[in-house]
């Protein structure tokens, strides 16, 4: 029998998604849990590793198992068994053809940023506070040569793994909230810390420290050293994966 599942989680606490044996990862954290559930060792696979202190609302998982059990006892008694910050959301059988990462058609991610004076109290390690004004128009503008098939490397971390950096951007949006600027992306997949690389180069031409064609001459350069900084993970969510309408898997709203 092949589950899926709906994750949701803070990831303040943990070294990412991907299981490691020196330190806390949520894979490791939700397998443990699912074991339990299962009497059984249960491994799983995810739509999307997030790396250290990123969130997510509606990560993806499946497994197999030959334990017998309701979809109320995978979601209540794996969140029985999980820390307070990652919880099981939803839960259903899938055929044995699907995949959490490869059945996937897209992910999408949101990064939100607390854009004024003063650092944030109630939402420390929810946003990063960026205290300069921030130009929502022209991070706008910037983003949207980003659009389409591209070789992301220069929006890479050095030490990505991917095999070839072209990635297929879908949207990317900058909007502004009252003091939150908000920024939205979807594609067919994410390089290693391309997301924060990307908001590292609008944080510049949100101050108007670089032209807005400067996402594009980055681009072109196809190196890193030529991009901004790499944005804090406070503010990273993963937020949505998109699957062939087949397969039924449940949406989940943001609450954020």
């Amino acid at each position: 029998m092949r589950m899926a599942l709906g994750i949701e989680y803070n990831g303040s606490a943990y070294h990412g998604w991907e299981r490691q044996q020196q330190a806390i990862t949520v894979q490791s954290c939700v397998e443990q849990a699912l074991s339990k559930v299962a009497n059984q060792t249960i491994e799983v696979i995810c739509a999307g590793r997030t790396d250290a202190k990123v969130h997510a609302f509606n990560q993806v998982i499946h497994f197999d198992t030959t334990a017998e059990r309701s979809i109320r006892a995978w979601v209540l008694g794996g969140n029985a068994y999980l820390p307070t910050d990652i919880s099981i959301v939803w839960g259903k059988r899938v055929d044995s053809e699907f995949h959490a990462r490869f059945s996937a058609l897209s992910r999408s991610y949101r990064y939100i940023i607390l854009n004024r004076m003063t650092r944030p109290a109630v939402f420390k390690q929810l946003m990063t506070w960026y205290c300069h004004q921030l130009d929502v128009n022209r991070m706008h503008k910037a983003a949207q040569l980003l659009l389409g098939e591209h070789d992301f490397t220069s929006y890479r971390a050095k030490a990505c793994q991917s095999k070839q950096p072209i990635r297929t951007i879908y949207q990317l949006d900058v909007t502004r909230e009252h003091d939150k600027v908000i920024v939205n992306i979807t594609a067919n997949g994410f390089l290693q810390h391309m997301v924060r690389n990307i908001v590292g180069v609008l944080f510049k031409i949100g101050r108007s420290e670089q032209a807005i064609d400067w996402t594009q001459d980055v681009l072109s350069a196809k190196d890193r050293r030529c991009g901004g900084i790499t944005a804090p993970p406070d503010g990273l969510y993963f937020t949505n994966v998109a699957y062939p309408e087949k397969y039924q898997i449940p949406q989940v709203p943001i609450t954020i």
